[in-house]
């Protein structure tokens, strides 16, 4: 005969069972109803246009384009550069990467309908992919009428063009980090950066860009929404507590220093803590335990709207999120 204690386990975990089961039918639910709203995607390939334009033509792309074309620019700077080697190297190995933007729009198509969802006064945007001499600080542009896409900035990270790029910047040069860095411009339109400056605001204001990942990006993994490698969430997982006790004990919370900011916010090829792990650590560690807090303080408001968390002052809601590190 079986125990009671038995019984009450058998009980409890079929409880658990089947809330959890409906929590995946609602996510489920909520995920058809986002996948069912009508997006149109389309990438304009301005790239080949421009390379494939006659000279006497120039002209008329520029009057289709004009917001690509800065007056103080003279035709004979256009024509130089679509016959510079350099630039003709960059487009043929666009070409050869991607005959077709599909693996673009893939990614496009569900994160346009997630912020279409959450956000539904976001306009229709205008997508173009171009070349920009592997400007990787400029992958994405996103206006409010306008998204341009530096395709040669998304080649691989093993790609030879890209020789000479430090390796902690060539990690996310690949076309699996595309919509994550989408999403990161988008989140620049609807979160607002605190006057102050603490460094608790900055990493605030990081985990709330994030948030904004998880909400948007829901099936992708945690590596993606960070632009790391899974080797380096590993990490981070890992030394949740240990980064948390460094930041205390060493009273950076409120530290307004802009050299706290380069050191745990900006990117870089590691966080510089000043100790041994400093060669394992990623960069941008701050961004991430700003994550953790925010996510501690949705998971402990479940009803709040995602305008309300990121419109939330910083020290209000790092007071309420009861964030502890998790090991």
């Amino acid at each position: 005969m079986k125990s009671l204690s038995h019984l009450f386990l058998i009980f409890f975990y079929s409880i658990l069972f089947f809330f959890g089961n409906l929590a995946c039918e609602s996510l489920s639910s909520l995920e058809k109803e986002i996948s069912s709203i009508p997006v149109e995607i389309e990438i304009d390939r301005f790239d080949l246009k421009f390379f494939n334009t006659e000279t006497s033509d120039l002209g008329k792309l520029k009057s289709t384009y004009p917001y690509l074309f800065p007056k103080q620019f003279s035709d004979s700077v256009w024509l130089r550069r679509k016959n510079d080697s350099l630039e003709m190297m960059i487009q043929e190995e666009v070409n050869a990467i991607f005959p077709t933007l599909d693996s673009f729009e893939v990614q496009l198509k569900p994160l346009f309908q997630h912020i279409k969802f959450y956000f539904p006064n976001t306009g229709k945007k205008k997508i173009i992919g171009l070349t920009n001499r592997v400007d990787y600080q400029n992958k994405i542009i996103y206006t409010d009428s306008l998204l341009l896409i530096s395709l040669d900035t998304y080649l691989g990270r093993e790609n030879s063009i890209y020789e000479g790029i430090p390796t902690y910047i060539l990690k996310d040069m690949d076309v699996s980090y595309f919509a994550s860095h989408v999403a990161d411009e988008f989140a620049n339109t609807v979160i607002s950066r605190h006057a102050n400056r603490t460094f608790l605001d900055e990493m605030i204001y990081y985990g709330k860009k994030m948030y904004l990942k998880d909400i948007l990006l829901s099936n992708y993994s945690d590596a993606i929404k960070m632009c790391y490698t899974p080797e380096e969430i590993v990490w981070a997982n890992e030394n949740e507590r240990y980064i948390w006790q460094y930041f205390i004990e060493n009273e950076l919370i409120y530290n307004t220093e802009y050299s706290i900011i380069q050191r745990f916010i900006e990117a870089a090829p590691f966080s510089k803590f000043y100790l041994e792990i400093d060669r394992e650590s990623p960069g941008k560690i701050g961004q991430w335990l700003g994550w953790q807090i925010v996510r501690s303080y949705v998971k402990n408001h479940p009803n709040k709207l995602p305008q309300e968390i990121i419109a939330k002052p910083a020290l209000e809601l790092f007071q309420a999120s009861n964030y502890k590190p998790r090991r």
